[in-house]
């Protein structure tokens, strides 16, 4: 038993009416889709799914904070201790073409630091989650599940590298450093979103790196990756989860990773 036990439990109550709500509205004739002030969409299963745990968690944990993507935080109800960090949808582009993969992403930080995340992806049948110091695990619920450890690859030529756009890093200016870490590993593909660093936290890829991500899109991913064995920061090896974009790998190969992205890597 650990000091976190009673909230991941909560946790997983809550993805699993998450998922309740999100495969219920997936690939419905009648999802309404909206485009968001910065270009991107979002459906009325985004909007009822984080209503739906702002309610939850108004219940359960009426002390606490929470931020979600679509809108915003809730405050007056903390002293800034614990937040509570949901993306109701990860992958909603994919969710609305009808593509399974996406997930929901609730996280709770303590201090500042996640402490748990819960990734839970039902159209693929997955679910990750960890509890800090208590290792990350992988499976349909809390008794039915297997321990997470990432891989022990220790050269890039050996490595699979995960990421989400080629264009996002030409955005971010880091193209050049992209393509070179592409060209110097053993396989790339992309695999996209929370996947991507789920499957680093699995062992079955050894690095993911996203250029621009939102701190609900890490909480939990960070989490995970990092009671995996793994490693998880920002592009400048900034470990904070709000540090803006996204780097996981086994640990073995992070510096390497930062050579190519970070920010003296290659322009």
């Amino acid at each position: 038993m650990t000091g976190y036990d009673d909230d991941l439990r909560l946790a997983h109550v809550l993805a699993d009416q998450a998922d309740s709500l999100t495969t219920q509205r997936f690939k419905a004739l009648d999802l309404k889709v909206e485009t968001k002030p910065d270009l991107t969409p979002v459906s009325d299963a985004d909007r009822a799914v984080e209503e739906l745990l702002r309610g939850a968690l108004g219940r359960s944990r009426p002390r606490d904070a929470m931020l979600g993507e679509e809108f915003g935080t809730v405050s007056g109800r903390s002293d800034g201790r614990r937040t509570w960090i949901v993306d109701p949808i990860d992958g909603t582009k994919n969710y609305v073409r009808g593509v399974p993969v996406w997930a929901t992403l609730i996280a709770l930080m303590e201090d500042g630091k996640p402490v748990i995340g819960v990734v839970s992806a039902p159209a693929l049948g997955r679910r990750w989650w960890a509890s800090s110091g208590s290792g990350a695990y992988t499976g349909r619920s809390l008794s039915q599940a297997s321990r997470l450890h990432v891989s022990k690859v220790h050269e890039l030529k050996d490595a699979s590298f995960a990421y989400s756009s080629v264009i996002s890093w030409e955005e971010y200016g880091k193209l050049e450093g992209f393509l070179s870490l592409s060209r110097s590993c053993w396989r790339t593909r992309a695999y996209g979103d929370f996947w991507s660093h789920m499957l680093v936290a699995e062992g079955a890829v050894d690095i993911a790196a996203e250029p621009e991500l939102s701190l609900w899109d890490v909480a939990a991913p960070a989490v995970i990756v990092t009671e995996a064995g793994g490693r998880f920061s920002a592009v400048d090896g900034d470990p904070s989860p709000a540090a803006g974009s996204g780097l996981s790998s086994n640990g073995l190969l992070h510096e390497a990773l930062l050579a190519y992205l970070g920010e003296d890597g290659a322009e």
